[in-house]
């Protein structure tokens, strides 16, 4: 097929650096033998890593699944060859900075032993649908170097993408991988691209390629010629060359005239571009049945003396690879991956070949010497002329080197294809591509924070939100109950008759003393139980014998407890019967009968509370439950004070008569102690208060001073009345 000629357009800027690309094109392709061990890395492509799905120590076979992909934009991995498992940890992977990343490591028996796999016969006539899965399935990424997950470009609607371009430009100095792949394997290459036009259906494909690779261009023609149905729409494009022609948004506008938007994709005006390699292993993915685990690299340098292009697996440690290329490693002087332009330094060659690894160089000294010292900028202007995306380089270094985030984005950093023409033309040796690829990731992780920081406050909002809604509902529903307690309590006092019997509180009594007993009747089966319980553990020579005997005397001491205040409840019962059969007070509930009722059980409540912290206290258990108990123990002596304090009034408001016939000299003496001792308690409370008020200097300071006055008053009185009574 002849040659089509399109009418070209050109782009801003570009150069035309050494090509230094004849001398790894004088052989084919090489095989490059399997190494002892593969490391590859779970991220080797844009997106969310992979996540492992084998173990140390599995054998695995060459193209099985080891680590599926995380969500749409990610990538299966697969054994690139047979072998075991050795390690899932973090090693040193192919990045500028030198990072590590977790990574699967493959010992290798050396047998390359595949998995099942088989490939479609008539491909062409498959939906559109089930290719898709299988280029995700084969993990298949651009192999041109940004490693995009390729069933992602591939989704695209068809009725979006009118032109269909294939990247085999190839424009950066050094590399051959794309050039000695479209010689050996045009063939293949040129079922995948018939392939993506089915997938895309196009109105018509451009293979872009520079006029520097004649013989390149001859095997696609003949290629094209020889296979393929759509010769009229399938066209082969020479492109002059320069550098970065190959770059996406720069080989759109050489061969359509069209320019990408600013932060926007080619989809955007109907072109949808893949890399040749791609194209070649999505052929071998579909045909073959062949998942990406391979990928073809050039190696080349003056410190290597067997300058090639090897087909390798992915894993290859770099020094394995340079090993094949003969390399003289007393003479690499900077070793980098992919191309001295967009490529970067490798700290170490233990990193391994990815599936965006295109190029090994192992320099010399004298090929690629250190960088010279970055000089000030002097404003001249080349970077701008240089630059093909049209953006200010020199406005965004003053950015990048302030840290002017903001003026950075704004003034489209994230355009910057890091094509390194201005940092190549600059007179003050600037470094403007590493200021740029830092300032990137200090927006990248700004707009992280950013992100992290929103989705934080939406949830504290949210937070503060429910919490007040429960405040609310809760303090409705105290309300309610509130109102509801109320209601029955007035029900109640309007329902009874007027004055409680002394019936009502021999109810109670009776009532607190049926619990008790049914208290009692629990812990005397529990002491059962526990009996049960130590005597088999020591048949049995059990180790908890001792805890057994300790839960044992725990249920003892409760019961004697409990039948402690069982008998002194029954007391109070039998003082109440006789205080009911005299007939005296039977309807007023402030009768000094029913007062010492009253007092009796708050004195019997009082007893259970101070056991019951301290068990508490003895028991680490209940620990969190000792300053509960300790505040319910204040509570209730207060109330037995307060209940003591009712029933000397009351002896006080009963009639002459009445006093003296219901106390005898023993008892009367007696509840004069009492009283004096609750109005002195009463006395020192009041001073309490008093002293408390005159350090705070409150206005309540007159009002307590004359209520300790009373309270000593009734102290006196009290103390003259215990000093008349006989003993």
């Amino acid at each position: 097929m002849n040659m089509i000629h399109f009418q070209l357009h050109d782009f801003h800027g570009g150069i035309h650096p050494d090509e230094n690309k004849l001398q790894s094109t004088q052989q084919e392709i090489r095989k490059a033998n399997i190494p002892k061990e593969l490391i590859l890395p779970i991220a080797q492509h844009i997106g969310k890593k992979a996540k492992p799905i084998v173990n140390v120590g599995d054998s695995v076979l060459k193209g099985q699944v080891i680590a599926e992909a995380d969500g749409f934009v990610s990538a299966n991995l697969h054994a690139p060859t047979s072998g075991t498992i050795k390690a899932i940890e973090e090693r040193v992977i192919a990045h500028p900075s030198g990072m590590g990343d977790l990574c699967i490591i493959i010992e290798t028996d050396g047998k390359d032993t595949w998995i099942e796999h088989k490939g479609l016969d008539n491909p062409l006539e498959t939906d559109r649908d089930t290719l898709i899965d299988i280029i995700q399935q084969s993990g298949i990424t651009g192999l041109g170097g940004a490693s995009f997950p390729t069933h992602v470009k591939t989704c695209v609607p068809e009725e979006r993408i009118d032109t269909l371009i294939l990247n085999a430009a190839e424009c950066e100095p050094y590399i051959t991988a794309d050039d000695m792949l479209m010689r050996s394997y045009a063939d293949g290459l040129v079922k995948g691209i018939e392939l993506l036009f089915h997938l895309y259906q196009p109105e018509k494909c451009l293979i872009g390629i520079e006029d520097n690779k004649p013989e390149a261009i001859e095997a696609l023609q003949k290629a094209l010629d020889a296979t393929t149905d759509d010769t009229h729409k399938i066209h082969v494009v020479t492109i002059p060359t320069k550098y970065p022609s190959g770059g996406e948004k720069q080989l759109i506008q050489i061969l359509t005239g069209k320019e990408v938007p600013a932060n926007g994709l080619p989809a955007d005006i109907g072109v949808a571009c893949q890399n040749v390699g791609t194209a070649y292993a999505i052929y071998e993915a579909i045909y073959l049945g062949k998942p990406l685990i391979k990928r073809i690299t050039t190696v080349t340098g003056e410190a290597a003396n067997n300058k090639a292009n090897f087909e390798t697996l992915l894993g290859t440690p770099v020094h394995h690879l340079l090993e094949q290329g003969e390399t003289d490693f007393d003479k690499v002087h900077r070793l980098i991956m992919g191309g001295p332009m967009m490529g970067f330094t490798l700290q170490t060659d233990e990193v391994p070949v990815v599936k965006s690894t295109n190029c090994i160089i192992a320099s010399t000294a004298n090929e690629l010497p250190d960088p010279a010292m970055e000089q000030p900028c002097i404003r001249c202007g080349m970077c701008t002329e240089a630059c093909p995306a049209q953006l200010l380089p020199q406005q965004l270094y003053w950015f990048s080197k302030s840290s002017n985030l903001e003026q950075a984005e704004q003034h489209n950093i994230a355009d910057c294809i890091e094509c390194g023409a201005c940092a190549y033309v600059c007179p003050s040796n600037i470094p403007l591509v590493q200021y740029y690829r830092h300032t990137k990731g200090e927006i990248k992780q700004a707009q992280a924070d950013k992100i992290k920081s929103d989705r934080a406050k939406e949830r504290f909002e949210a937070r503060l939100a429910r919490q007040e809604r429960e405040k609310a509902e809760k303090e409705a529903k105290r309300k309610a109950r509130a109102e509801a307690a109320a209601k029955k309590q007035a029900e109640k006092a309007a329902a009874a008759p007027k004055g409680d019997s002394p019936a009502a509180t021999t109810n109670d009594t009776a009532a607190e003393l049926e619990k008790l007993q049914k208290k009692l009747e629990a812990s005397k089966a529990a002491i059962a139980k526990s009996k049960e319980k130590l005597e088999a553990a020591k048949a049995e020579g059990s180790d908890k014998v001792e805890a057994f005997e300790k839960a044992l005397t725990k249920s003892q001491d409760k019961m004697k407890d409990l039948a402690k205040q069982i008998a002194e409840l029954k007391k109070a019962q039998k003082s109440q019967g006789a205080a009911s059969s005299t007939g005296a007070d039977k309807g007023d509930p402030n009768s000094p009968e029913r007062l010492k009722q009253k007092l009796e059980t708050a004195k019997v409540r009082l007893a259970t509370a101070e056991k019951r912290l301290a068990e508490a206290q003895a028991d680490t258990e209940q620990a969190d439950k000792v300053d509960a108990l300790k505040i319910a123990l204040d509570k209730q002596k207060e109330r037995v004070l307060e209940a003591e304090a009712n029933y000397e009034s009351g002896l006080e408001k009963q009639p002459a008569s009445t006093q003296i016939k219901d106390t005898a000299p023993a008892a009367d003496r007696d509840a004069l102690e009492k009283k004096v001792l609750a109005a002195q308690t009463r006395v020192d409370k009041a001073q309490e208060r008093l002293n408390m008020a005159i350090e705070q200097n409150l206005d309540t300071v007159d009002a307590l001073r004359t209520g300790l006055e009373k309270q000593q008053a009734k102290l006196e009185e009290a103390r003259k009345a215990l000093e008349e009574t006989p003993a």
